[in-house]
C-alpha cells in the first residue's frame, strides 16, 4: 500500500506539515525562484531522514535538504518535501584542540561555531555575508567562501569528513583515503562500494583526466563552484599520482544536496588571526580604476580585498542601521576597495598599511585613502555584509536579479573580463551593480531587471548567456561562491564541456539512481527562466489599504522587497533584535522572512472582489509577531512587519470581528481613564489574588502576569494643578510634552519627574490639549480609531511644533507614532512630517543639548551609581541608545552599560494574553532577564519602555527605573 503524507507525520519523530501556510513560507529561499513544495518536514534524527528517504523512494518525490534557506541560486526551492534540519541537527559534536578539527551537525550557524571555539584560539574560516544566520550544513552544500577565502580558502578546503545517509537509506561516512583504503571501498558490495568503483572507472583514463583539466575551470580559480568537483578528485594519489589522499568530500562540497544527505560534518579549523587589523578603505571615482587597483592592493597579504559600488552605497542612505556605518565615505565615491591588513603587534599593521598607501599614492588611481581602525572596521564589513539585503530595498518592480552574480576569473584576466562584461551590459543598456570579492578575481555583477515582464525575463536568459560565453572564454567558474542551483545550472555543460557533463550525470545517477535527492539541481536541471517568484505580465492585484503605504508602491511590494536574505534568523548571541519570535521557537514560520511570504503568497492569490487579508494562514503567521520593529532597522530591505500585521488586523477583523479582550487592550486609555475615578478601588480588584484571578480568567489574561496599577493622581491632574508661572526667568528653549495614555494614568510620577528634570535644566515646558498616542488601537487593528487619534494630534501641534519647539515624548511606543504609523495615517501629511522631524523621546532631546554645550555634569551629583540599561524596541529601531547611554554615564560617578538585550518580550498587551505568555518570557529569558538577575542589588537597572519595566518586574522581580526619573534624582 502507498505511503500517505499523514502515514509518514505519525511515523516521524520530528514534524512534518502540508498545509498551504508551511508550503508557502518554504516556496522561496533567497533566489529569485517559487516552487510550492509537497511538504515541509523537520527531522528529528537519522531515523527520520532514513524515512524520509524511504518515503521518496516510495512516492517517487524529491527531497530537498534545507538549512537556514539564504541560498541565492534557488537551491533550497522544488516540489518535494523540503527537509529543514536547521531546528533539531544543531549540535557540535566535539572538538579535537590537539588536531584542530570540529565535529558538528549541518544546523549549526557559522558565527554561533566561532563563538564556541573562540577560546580554544581556532575558528572556521569561511566566512559568508551570511555568517550571523547561514550554517554549516549550507556552507558545505553551496561550498562558500567569503571575505577570508583569499587568506584562507574555501569550506571545501576545510571539510575533512562527511557522515551522510545514501539514497538506499545506508549511512557512508567520506573522508580521506589512501590507495589501499579506496581500493577496499570498491570491494564493498553495498551501494558505497558502487560508488567508489564507479568513480574510478570514469577517473582513471589518462585521457578522461586531460579532458577535464582542459575544459574545467583554471585551476588558479579557487573559488569555483561549477557542477561536481571531479577535476579535484583526480588530483590525489589514487588517479594522478598527487601526494594528496583521495576525498569524496572535495565532490560532495558544493553538489548541493544532490548526491547525498549529510548528518555530520568534520572541519579543519585555523587558528585565530592576529589581533591587531587596519583597513584601508580606497574610494575611486570609477569601477575601473578601483579594478585597475586591485592587482596593486593584493601585493600586500590582505586579509580582505572587497569592493563596493555606488549603487550600494546609496542604498545605505535610507537604510536606518547602516547611516552609522557609513560614516568613513568621503564624498560620493563610485567604488570603494575595503583592504584589511592583520599583523601581530600596531606597530607592524601600521607599517603594512603605510605601504600599501604608498603604493596606492603612487598609483594615483584612488582620490581618497581612509584608515580604520577596531570598531569602525566592524561597521565598514557590516555595511558590506548587508549589501546584498540593502539591494531588495529598491522600491518598485525593478530589482538587482541574482544571475550573473557570482562570476570569477584569473585576477591577471580581471581587466580584460570586466571590459567585455561591460560592452555586453552596454548592449542591454544595463549599469550594473557591482558588489565583489575583488581579491579572488570574483565580482558579484548584477543587472537591473523587473521579472514580472515578460520582456526582462527573456533578458534575464540572453543576459546570463551571453555572459556564460564569456566566462569560458576567459576560463572562468559561473559560479564562485553561491552555486548553480537553477540558475546555473543550465549552463554547466557549457562551461565544463559536454563530455565532462556527461561524467557529472553519471556520477549523479550512481549515488542517486533514483533521482530523490534535490531534483533539478546540477544535472538535469530546470530551466533558469521558469518557476520565477512572479508570474510574468500578471495584472498586479488591486488591494486597498487604509494605511498609506504609498512610500512603497501599496502593502504587496513592501512584503515583496523581502528578498530571504534571513537577517530576521539571527540569534540573540548575534545581537540586535529582530526577530524575537524565531529566537524563541526556532521556527521559520515565525520569523520576519515567513511572515513577508505568506503576505505576498495569499495577498496575490485571492478569489476577485474577496478581501484579500481574509485568510487564516495570516492570522497565524502574524500571530507571534511582537511588532517590536526590530525588522524596520535590521532587515536590510526595511520590511516592517509591524504596520502590515496592524493592517491586516484591520481588515481581517472588518470580516470576522474581534473579541471583548482586544476591544478592551485597544481602547485601554479610554477603561483606565474610566478606572482612575476610583484608583484605589481598581488597583484593590488587580492586586487581590481572588479578584485579579477572576479577572484574568475571564478576560484571557496569563494567570503568572501581574496587573497593572493606576497612579493616585494622573499625570495630566497633575499638570493641571501647576501653578501659572510668572517669572521673567529666562529658558533656553521652550519644549512641548506629550502627556502618553501609558505615563499619564501608570506611571504619572515618571511623568512628573520629567517636567522637574527639564525644568531644573532650564527649559520651558509647555502643555497642550490632545489625544491619546492611539498605539493600542494601531497594535490591535483599530485603524480607523487610530486616524483620528493621528488626525487630531496633528492638527492639535502643528501651529506650535519647530525646530525651534520641539515635542518631547516619555514613552517611546507613544511617542514614536508621530515619527512612524502618523506619516501613514495622517490627512494632513505635510504638517505630520514637519511634526515628527521635531519630535524627541526626551532622552534623544537631552542628548542633542548636551551635545549643544546646553547642559553641563556640574548640574549633577557627584555621588557614585552603577546602571544598567535596557532600551524599548521602538528607540532601537527608529533612534539608537547611545543617547540614553551617554545621558547616563553624564554625572561624574555614574557607570552604565547597555544590556545586549533585544526585545523583553512583552510588546504592551501581547506578554498579558494568555496563549503568548509562555512565548513572552522565554524572548525576556534570551538576555534581559538572566542580565537583570545577575546585577547585585545595588545597581540601578534603567528601562524607558513601561512594557520593559513590567516584564522586568514580572521576570525578575526587579524594579526599574525610567532614565528621567535616574537623571532627575541625579540632579544637584
Amino acid at each position: 500500500m502507498n505511503m500517505t503524507l499523514s502515514t509518514l507525520k505519525s511515523e516521524l519523530s520530528g514534524e512534518l506539515f502540508y498545509d498551504d501556510l508551511m508550503k508557502a513560507i518554504y516556496a522561496t529561499d533567497a533566489s529569485v525562484y517559487r516552487k510550492l513544495p509537497m511538504a515541509v518536514a523537520y527531522p528529528k534524527n537519522t531515523n527520520d531522514i532514513k524515512k524520509l528517504i524511504a518515503f521518496a523512494k516510495e512516492t517517487k518525490c524529491t527531497l530537498i535538504p534545507r538549512t537556514a534557506g539564504t541560498s541565492l541560486a534557488g537551491q533550497c526551492v522544488g516540489d518535494g518535501i523540503v527537509v529543514d534540519v536547521s531546528k533539531h541537527f544543531t549540535k557540535i559534536i566535539s572538538v579535537n584542540e590537539g588536531d584542530r578539527t570540529v565535529t558538528v551537525e549541518p544546523g549549526v550557524v557559522r558565527d554561533e561555531l566561532n563563538l564556541f571555539l573562540k577560546p580554544y584560539g581556532l575558528f572556521f574560516s569561511p566566512d559568508t555575508s551570511t555568517s550571523n544566520r547561514c550554517m554549516i550544513g549550507g556552507m558545505v552544500g553551496n561550498n562558500s567562501s567569503g571575505t577570508t577565502s583569499i587568506q584562507y580558502g574555501v569550506t571545501r578546503d576545510k571539510v575533512l569528513e562527511l557522515k551522510t545517509i545514501l539514497s538506499d537509506g545506508a549511512d557512508a561516512v567520506f573522508g580521506a583515503l589512501t590507495p589501499t583504503q579506496f581500493k577496499e571501498k570498491q570491494a564493498l558490495n553495498t551501494l558505497e562500494g558502487t560508488i567508489y568503483k564507479s568513480i574510478c572507472n570514469e577517473l582513471s583514463d589518462k585521457a578522461v583526466q586531460e579532458q577535464i583539466h582542459d575544459n574545467f575551470p583554471k585551476p588558479e580559480i579557487h573559488r569555483r563552484n561549477t557542477g561536481y568537483a571531479i577535476d579535484l578528485l583526480i588530483d590525489s594519489e589514487v588517479f594522478e599520482g598527487a601526494q594528496k589522499p583521495f576525498n569524496f568530500c572535495k565532490l560532495l562540497s558544493g553538489s548541493e544536496g544532490t548526491l547525498a544527505f549529510t548528518t555530520e560534518i568534520t572541519l579543519k579549523l585555523d587558528v585565530l588571526p592576529p589581533s591587531e587589523r587596519i583597513m584601508v578603505a580606497a574610494h575611486f571615482k570609477s569601477i575601473e580604476d578601483s579594478l585597475t587597483a586591485v592587482t596593486t592592493c593584493m601585493q600586500h597579504h590582505l586579509y580582505m580585498c572587497e569592493m563596493m559600488d555606488k549603487t550600494i552605497l546609496d542604498c545605505t542612505k535610507n537604510n536606518l542601521k547602516q547611516q552609522e556605518n557609513r560614516q568613513f565615505i568621503v564624498d560620493d565615491p563610485e567604488a570603494i576597495l575595503m583592504c584589511e591588513l592583520k599583523a601581530e603587534n600596531r606597530e607592524a599593521v601600521l607599517e603594512a598599511a603605510n605601504r600599501l598607501m604608498d603604493d596606492l599614492t603612487k598609483e594615483g588611481l584612488s582620490y581618497a585613502n581612509v584608515i580604520l581602525f577596531d570598531e569602525d572596521i566592524d561597521k565598514a564589513i557590516e555595511l558590506r555584509k548587508a549589501g546584498l539585503g540593502l539591494l531588495g530595498n529598491i522600491i518598485g518592480d525593478t530589482k538587482s536579479a541574482a544571475c550573473i552574480e557570482d562570476t570569477a576569473v584569473t585576477l591577471p584576466d580581471f581587466a580584460n573580463y570586466i571590459n567585455d562584461f561591460t560592452a555586453i551590459m552596454d548592449g542591454y543598456n544595463q549599469k550594473a551593480i557591482y558588489y565583489a570579492h575583488a581579491g579572488a578575481g570574483e565580482l558579484h555583477l548584477r543587472p537591473v531587471l523587473n521579472l514580472k515582464v515578460s520582456e526582462d525575463v527573456k533578458l534575464f536568459r540572453k543576459i546570463t548567456t551571453d555572459v556564460a560565453h564569456l566566462v569560458k572564454k576567459y576560463g572562468g567558474s559561473m559560479s564562485g561562491e553561491h552555486g548553480d542551483g537553477i540558475v546555473r545550472a543550465e549552463f554547466i555543460p557549457l562551461i565544463i564541456g559536454e563530455e565532462n557533463y556527461e561524467i557529472v550525470k553519471r556520477i549523479k545517477t550512481v549515488f542517486d539512481p533514483e533521482n530523490i535527492f534535490n531534483q533539478g539541481k546540477i544535472v538535469n536541471a530546470f530551466p533558469m527562466d521558469e518557476a520565477l517568484r512572479y508570474e510574468a505580465d500578471r495584472k498586479e492585484p488591486e488591494i486597498e489599504t487604509l494605511l498609506d503605504f504609498s512610500h512603497s508602491e501599496g502593502i504587496l511590494r513592501q512584503a515583496e522587497k523581502c528578498n530571504g536574505s534571513g537577517d530576521c534568523r539571527k540569534s540573540p548571541e548575534m545581537g540586535g533584535t529582530m526577530c524575537p519570535s524565531y529566537r524563541a521557537t526556532r521556527n521559520e514560520k515565525d520569523s520576519t522572512r515567513a511572515r513577508a511570504n505568506a503576505l505576498r503568497e495569499f495577498l496575490t492569490n485571492t478569489e476577485t472582489g474577496k478581501n484579500p487579508f481574509n485568510h487564516e494562514e495570516l492570522k497565524e503567521v502574524l500571530d507571534l509577531c511582537l511588532s517590536c520593529k526590530g525588522c524596520l532597522n535590521e532587515c536590510p530591505s526595511t520590511v516592517d512587519i509591524s504596520v502590515m500585521k496592524a493592517e491586516f488586523l484591520y481588515q481581517y477583523q472588518k470580516e470576522n470581528g474581534t473579541d471583548l479582550r482586544t476591544k478592551l487592550f485597544a481602547y485601554n486609555n479610554k477603561v483606565n481613564q474610566l478606572a482612575s475615578k476610583f484608583p484605589g478601588l481598581t488597583n484593590f480588584f488587580f492586586e487581590n489574588k481572588i479578584t485579579s484571578g477572576v479577572i484574568k480568567k475571564t478576560l484571557g489574561i496569563a494567570n503568572g502576569r501581574s496587573m497593572p496599577l493606576l497612579s493616585a493622581k494622573s499625570l495630566n491632574q497633575h499638570i493641571d494643578s501647576l501653578k501659572v508661572e510668572t517669572s521673567s526667568k529666562k529658558y533656553i528653549k521652550t519644549v512641548y510634552l506629550f502627556v502618553d495614555e501609558f505615563t499619564n494614568f501608570l506611571e504619572s510620577s515618571i511623568g512628573i519627574d520629567a517636567i522637574e528634570l527639564l525644568e531644573t535644566l532650564n527649559y520651558k515646558v509647555e502643555f497642550i490639549k490632545h489625544d491619546e498616542s492611539g498605539r493600542a488601537f494601531i497594535s490591535k487593528g483599530f485603524l480607523d480609531q487610530a486616524k483620528v487619534c493621528a488626525n487630531n494630534n496633528v492638527n492639535a501641534f502643528k501651529d506650535y511644533i519647530s525646530e525651534e519647539t520641539p515635542l518631547l515624548g516619555i514613552e517611546p511606543s507613544a511617542i514614536y507614532t508621530f515619527k512612524d504609523e502618523y506619516l501613514m495615517l495622517a490627512d494632513d501629511v505635510e504638517s505630520a512630517k514637519s511634526i515628527a522631524k521635531n519630535t524627541y523621546i526626551i532622552e534623544d532631546f537631552l542628548h542633542s543639548e548636551l551635545e549643544k554645550g546646553n547642559i553641563s555634569v556640574k548640574q549633577f551629583q557627584t555621588n557614585t551609581q552603577v546602571i544598567k540599561i535596557h532600551s524599548h524596541c521602538y528607540q532601537k529601531a527608529l533612534s539608537n541608545q547611545m543617547s540614553t547611554f551617554t545621558l547616563l554615564n553624564l554625572p561624574l560617578n555614574y557607570k552604565a552599560t547597555i544590556i545586549p538585550s533585544g526585545c523583553c518580550g512583552m510588546a504592551g498587551s501581547f506578554g498579558f494574553e494568555k496563549e503568548h505568555y509562555e512565548l513572552s518570557m522565554q524572548v525576556g529569558e534570551q538576555t534581559l532577564l538572566p542580565a537583570v538577575r545577575k546585577a547585585s542589588a545595588g545597581i540601578i537597572i534603567a528601562a524607558n519602555g513601561t512594557s520593559c519595566r513590567h516584564q522586568i518586574k514580572d521576570g525578575a522581580q526587579r524594579e526599574a527605573k525610567h532614565p528621567i526619573t535616574i537623571l532627575k534624582e541625579a540632579l544637584i
